[in-house]
Formats: structure tokens, sequence, C-alpha cells
């Protein structure tokens, strides 16, 4: 465990894939063909947590909808990349644009389309229900399911590795 929190004490930018990881990877389709999805709030906490700790935040879905920019602009996630059907080239030109190496990255995910990233960033993450290949790869696996609680498992992970967990969560105490 020791190695995995100094990875994640180095880590910069966590960047989540959605579908699996950030909702329970169901798809709610309308008769009018709108596209539904359900996010934990928990999730959303820990990420609005990390941003304040001044760990960056990146989105990388092969799927493209309204529902994911809605929710990402709420919690004030500006790196979305929607639509990559290949997710490598989107992780390349955002580690680029923020002048990061690889090692600075976390990347979370739970199917086999994640690897090409998770095989190159310097913390693996799949969630607790991740593709076996998936949970192979990573080098830690979440306690919780994708939608629900995964992402906090990690932004939890980062922000203890970094010394900041306990102060962050004693001020609701106070």
């Amino acid at each position: 465990m020791q190695d995995i929190l100094e990875k994640a004490a180095r880590v910069k930018l966590v960047i989540f894939d959605v579908d699996g990881v950030l909702t329970d990877g169901s798809l709610y389709l309308g008769d009018d063909g709108q596209e539904y999805k359900a996010f934990h709030s928990h999730d959303g906490h820990g990420m609005k947590l990390l941003q304040e700790a001044g760990v960056s935040i990146g989105i990388i879905t092969a799927r493209t909808s309204k529902v994911v920019e809605h929710r990402m602009a709420s919690l004030g996630i500006e790196h979305v990349y929607q639509g990559q059907l290949k997710k490598l080239p989107a992780f390349l030109e955002l580690a680029e644009k923020l002048d990061l190496a690889p090692e600075a990255v976390a990347y979370v995910g739970d199917d086999v389309v994640d690897l090409p990233i998770m095989v190159r960033v310097g913390l693996a993450i799949a969630v607790a229900d991740a593709h076996p290949l998936v949970a192979r790869h990573a080098h830690w696996q979440t306690a919780n399911p994708g939608g629900r609680g995964a992402a906090r498992d990690v932004c939890e992970l980062i922000l203890d590795a970094r010394g900041l967990l306990e102060d962050l969560y004693r001020k609701y105490l106070e």
C-alpha cells in the first residue's frame, strides 16, 4: 500500500471515464431518445474536495451526452472530452495542455477501452466491478463499484496520500 500512496501523492491530474466509473454503467433512454444517467452525490463532493486541494480533474468518455456536460459543469470540471472512441489521443492532448508527465496522472477506468491510457499513467485505478483485464492492469482498485462511490474512493486516496484528508474532513466537525 505504501507504493500506492507514493504514486497517489504525485498525482496532479485525475482523469475519470464516465459510464461504469462515474455511473453504474446503465444507460437510460427515453422514448424521445433522451439519455439519462445517475451520478452519486458522494462522488461529486469528493471531486470538489480534490479540486479544492489543487488537483485537476479531467473526463474522457467514448459517449457524448448533454447530461455529462451539465454534471461536469456543475462540478466545475473544465477538461471534458466526449465522443472519444479512442481515448489515448485525448489523454495525450490533455497531458500536454497541462504540461504533465504521465507519472503525475491517475486514470480511473472500468472496461478494456480504458487500457491504452491505464498502461501509460503513474496511477492506474480500476473500479471494484471493473472488467477482470482492467483490474489486472490497475495499480489499485476501489472498494466501491462504479457510480456507487468509486470516484470518492479515488479522491480520498489521493487526498490521504497528500496528508490533506483529515484536515478537510475536520472542518465538518467544527
